[in-house]
């Protein structure tokens, strides 16, 4: 009977032991996991906000280019009344 026992508390204390490992390895892979997050919301953010910089850059090359049509627009009528004159 005692040996019995004796087995069973062997077994529970490395049991104990192999639990105190499962934590500090638990805990290990949660930091792991939580630092991976933050560095994918990290890229996210910088993605998101290179697409609004080539938003706003390909908006300003809308106007730049209507004011260009524009003015071109207004050389062509002046030279046309020029020719006219």
């Amino acid at each position: 009977m005692k040996k019995i026992a004796l087995t069973l508390v062997a077994v529970s204390a490395l049991g104990l032991a192999a639990c105190d490992n499962t934590a500090e390895t638990n805990n290990a892979a949660a930091n792991d996991t939580e630092a991976t997050e933050n560095e994918a919301n990290d890229d996210l953010g910088n993605a998101e906000t290179a697409a609004e910089n080539a938003l706003d850059a390909a908006a300003n090359l809308a106007d730049e280019t209507g004011e260009a049509i524009e003015n071109a627009a207004d050389a062509a009528g002046k030279a046309a009344e020029n020719a006219t004159k």
